[in-house]
């Protein structure tokens, strides 16, 4: 397996991307929250989500080219396997921290330190960025127990818990 991490290119690598952003959102559902958590996450994923999502790649792209690196299978097709997205510098006051927004591997790819190599350019990336506070923050389902175990390895440990409602609905 020879596996290379380079900076995404919007234009050879937007399908693949986005191939892998399904798996990833499929996965939080399926794997993390049952039915209803399965459905709400994989009725986001229409084709105005797939553009929306990669235009606002590009403009994070724009900002800091490397805030998307892609994992290519240079052994087979060239196939992108994986990726970590990282929020741009100019977004680090949402977390007043450098954010992973997402980090992906496919299945197969697994347990052979690609995820590790992915992590590694976060790491790097979030120390190239001036911010308000040095951390790298992400957000990971506490059902999700090999991310956990992923980033627990990683020295990421629990800052909190996120909590969400739904937005235009009451709740009494």
């Amino acid at each position: 397996m020879s596996i290379e991490l380079r900076p995404y290119d919007a234009t050879t690598d937007a399908d693949a991307l986005y191939e892998l952003k399904v798996a990833f959102e499929r996965g939080l559902g399926e794997n993390t929250g049952g039915d209803d958590k399965a459905a709400t996450y994989a009725g986001k994923l229409t084709d105005e989500y797939r553009e929306a999502w990669l235009a606002w790649v590009d403009r994070c792209v724009a900002d800091e080219p490397r805030c998307v690196t892609v994992a290519v299978d240079g052994s087979s097709d060239s196939s992108l396997v994986g990726y970590v997205f990282c929020l741009p510098e100019r977004l680090a006051f949402i977390w007043d921290a450098a954010v992973i927004n997402e980090l992906y591997l496919a299945p197969d790819h697994r347990g052979t330190g690609v995820a590790d190599d992915l992590m590694d350019a976060a790491l790097e990336l979030a120390a190239d960025q001036d911010l308000p506070l040095d951390r790298l923050v992400l957000d990971v389902d506490p059902k999700n127990e090999r991310a956990q175990a992923f980033y627990a390895r990683h020295g990421f440990e629990s800052w909190g818990e996120m909590v969400a409602r739904p937005v235009g609905e009451n709740v009494d």
